[in-house]
């Protein structure tokens, strides 16, 4: 008689159907289907772990620029700025001073002016 590893091939077809759970029709039922769907998930996900750190970047830069222009500076000569004084804060940082305390990042847009 043949052997085979039956459960080993069954934890592996429930782990995929588990993974696939929610997946629309066959997708969620049929060991194949669901296989190519979760590998395909996958590399969505991968995609999109990438792209949420150009997308925040993005935003930063917006809120940074939008917070420049209000005390009189390009988003450009901010960032300039900045690097010639010494600032050593990042876009994620500044953006977060832009947001909850613009009496601070108006000091630094000063600095920054200073230092151009």
């Amino acid at each position: 008689m043949r052997t085979t590893n039956a459960p080993a091939t069954r934890r592996r077809r429930n782990r995929v159907l588990k993974r696939a759970k929610g997946f629309r029709g066959a997708r969620s039922k049929l060991f194949r289907m669901a296989k190519e769907s979760t590998l395909r998930a996958d590399a969505f996900a991968y995609v999109g772990r990438r792209q949420k750190k150009r997308d925040f970047r993005r935003l930063w830069i917006i809120r940074l620029s939008a917070a420049a222009e209000a005390n009189g500076m390009r988003y450009s000569r901010f960032i300039d700025g900045c690097n010639k004084a010494g600032i050593a804060l990042n876009r994620k940082e500044l953006s977060e001073l832009a947001i909850h305390d613009s009496a601070t990042f108006s000091k630094i847009c000063e600095q920054a002016k200073a230092a151009l």
